[in-house]
């Protein structure tokens, strides 16, 4: 009897699972201090082999006198959830402002984005940017840190008190959970992964914020943040330091890891409102040991939406 219905719930499930469309999903790249190219090739790597979802690109014009700057409209109406991979740090441009207005309607009406790693250090001077990441890579005048303390009660860090935003060497980084959000459902309280870093002092307005969970940094000998979620209009951002692939990166271990995988599948679920289908994997590493998997397939790109 016990076969049977396992048998069935097998099948409903395939059969959910075949007839929900996939979800959409645009990454948008074309420059940043970070290697931004291998960053989408290996979350590509990632998502699309579960099948789960339809990526496209979107190539951001590198300077306001580049080729397509004032073309550059991407169609962001068309999707469930962006990728921001796009980061100014060093100078570069903001987007197009018909662009930022764009970004910022789709996500007011419901729009899901993924903040990824350097992502998060963009686009100071735009505020509603700022609203939707809620932390970020900002000078300690900039805005509000926020800070984990031993009984897990977040802790409000006025601006002008602590540091800029930085962090110490990456280092293999217990992570810990803070409440039950979807997106952790039935994963282990702690786990380990390898070789991140942790942010300390992120700052910003802090509005409509969720941290989902932290790690220790050795530097400051303080918790800080490592994934948080905003609700911003009737959208949804999610930010996380997971995910940094540098210049000289070829299969990072960080990116390989087998809960930063989950995790990304799972967050971009949330994101575009859908259940969360994803299981916890049997290698999902535990409080003590990492978990990586072998290298993430590198697929010819996809098609490029202006």
């Amino acid at each position: 009897m016990k076969s049977l219905f396992a048998l069935v719930t097998f099948a409903l499930f395939t059969l959910t699972t075949a007839a929900a469309a996939p979800i959409r999903v645009l990454i948008v790249y074309g420059f940043s201090n970070h290697h931004w190219a291998l960053t989408t090739a290996l979350i590509r790597g990632i998502i699309e082999p579960t099948q789960l979802f339809d990526v496209a690109v979107s190539t951001a014009p590198p300077k306001k006198d580049s080729p397509g700057w004032d073309t550059w409209r991407p169609r962001l109406g068309d999707y469930d959830v962006v990728i921001q991979n796009c980061n100014d740090i060093n100078g570069g441009p903001s987007w197009p402002r018909e662009v930022q207005a764009a970004f910022e309607d789709f996500v007011t009406r419901g729009g899901g984005v993924y903040v990824w790693h350097s992502g998060n250090n963009a686009f100071p001077s735009w505020p509603a940017y700022n609203d939707m990441i809620g932390l970020g890579w900002r000078k300690k005048e900039f805005g509000v840190a926020i800070s984990v303390d031993e009984r897990e009660q977040l802790v409000r860090i006025p601006a002008g008190e602590g540091r800029d935003t930085g962090h110490g060497a990456r280092l293999d980084t217990v992570i810990k959970r803070l409440g039950d959000h979807p997106i952790h459902a039935g994963l282990p309280r702690q786990w380990l992964t390898p070789d991140i870093e942790v942010y300390f002092y992120a700052r910003g307005p802090a509005k409509n914020l969720e941290v989902l969970s932290y790690g220790f940094d050795p530097r400051t000998e303080m918790n800080w943040p490592l994934e948080w979620v905003v609700s911003y209009g009737k959208g949804r951002v999610y930010t996380s330091t997971f995910g940094h692939v540098w210049k000289d990166d070829t299969q990072p271990a960080r990116m390989r890891c087998a809960g930063v995988q989950t995790i990304v599948v799972r967050a971009l679920e949330w994101l575009a409102r859908r259940d969360i289908t994803t299981p916890v994997p049997a290698d999902f590493p535990t409080a003590t040991a990492i978990s990586v998997r072998s290298e993430i397939p590198l697929r010819a790109a996809p098609r490029n939406m202006p």
